[in-house]
């Protein structure tokens, strides 16, 4: 197949299917691990041009740290869907934005405008599928692929639910979820080309999972969850303000109410890492941004301030996360000035 990018067409106006280059570009400079299956430019692993042409890709992203990119306003030629396994992530279509969370899941139809990212991309956990159904101009009917098993009802019952759908964001069941995640462990440990049946076997459960959940809309959400979920969220996004405690895993999950496997948990559903990671991460952003504005601070009141025991911790810590060291960035701030 070719790698072009479709075209659609409408009136006047002509439109090219996104690539996600900006996506392509941090995966190949390491910034971001993609493990995808697809056809054309998408990043991922291409796939034989025979080998299920629709997809046009299948895959996730797992960002460990923020990225300095984003999907900007763009369209796909399929139906795009994707399930925020992990962190938050800022997304727009058309007029409307959302801060997605967790476990929550967008759809955008054929050549929808839409946006992934605000300024740039969080730590996150990103699952999606774009299936090509055929539609290059306004009013085409959905040609949905041959290996799809649903029933001509249930096809017909999706393509309705799908096309006249105008909530692109929706709480994503147990059942949706698992699928999603099925899918990633598949793309993580098979070779892409050799799993065909197994993908065209992910895909379809994966469709019949959103059919009920569209058809049901009635998406259950446990309250003791959502409420555990949203304790940690106000925590970390406090934390900042406390970073010169002396913190444990312990005392966070304390602090929210929770045991320590609970806590985790959450915040690796909200964060993409473990406690101890993403307050080394906090305390170093901090850190970098008083090295940079407080000039009346020496590193060693800014290593304490933000909660490291000693400034030979802190220049030991610094370096491995930015690749330099406190005084590197108190100089190059006097150049600044200069």
């Amino acid at each position: 197949m070719a790698t072009h990018a479709a075209i659609y067409r409408e009136s006047c106006r002509v439109y090219h299917a996104d690539t996600c280059e900006p996506l392509r570009q941090a995966m190949q400079g390491g910034q971001v691990k993609v493990h995808a299956a697809t056809h054309g430019a998408y990043p991922g692993t291409a796939l034989p041009a025979h080998v299920l042409p629709e997809v046009r890709t299948i895959g996730y992203w797992d960002a460990a740290c923020a990225q300095d990119w984003r999907l900007d306003w763009h369209r796909n030629e399929g139906i795009e869907i994707t399930y925020l396994g992990r962190g938050r992530l800022d997304f727009a279509v058309d007029d409307q934005e959302f801060r997605l969370q967790p476990g929550q899941l967008t759809i955008t139809r054929p050549w929808q405008a839409h946006r992934v990212g605000g300024d740039s991309i969080p730590p996150s956990r990103l699952y999606w599928l774009i299936l090509d159904v055929g539609v290059r101009r306004p009013n085409q009917d959905w040609r949905w692929p041959a290996w799809l098993v649903l029933s001509d009802e249930e096809r017909k019952t999706l393509t309705t639910l799908l096309r006249q759908n105008e909530q692109p964001v929706w709480p994503a069941d147990q059942q949706v979820a698992a699928c999603f995640e099925r899918v990633g462990k598949l793309l993580g440990d098979a070779l892409v080309p050799a799993c065909r049946t197994r993908l065209v076997l992910r895909i379809n459960e994966l469709l019949l999972a959103v059919l009920d959940m569209l058809r049901t809309h009635d998406i259950h959400m446990d309250p003791t969850l959502t409420s555990a979920q949203r304790s940690v969220q106000m925590f970390l996004d406090e934390l900042g303000e406390r970073l010169a405690q002396p913190w444990t895993v312990d005392s966070m999950a304390a602090a929210c109410g929770l045991g320590r496997s609970r806590f985790t948990h959450y915040v690796r559903k909200l964060a993409n890492c473990s406690p101890a990671v993403a307050l080394t991460r906090w305390r170093v952003q901090a850190a970098e941004r008083l090295l940079r504005a407080r000039a009346d601070m020496t590193i060693t009141d800014v290593a304490m301030a933000c909660g490291f025991g000693s400034s030979q911790y802190f220049a030991t810590v610094f370096r491995q996360v930015t690749g330099r060291t406190p005084r590197e960035i108190r100089l190059e701030r006097a150049d600044d000035r200069r």
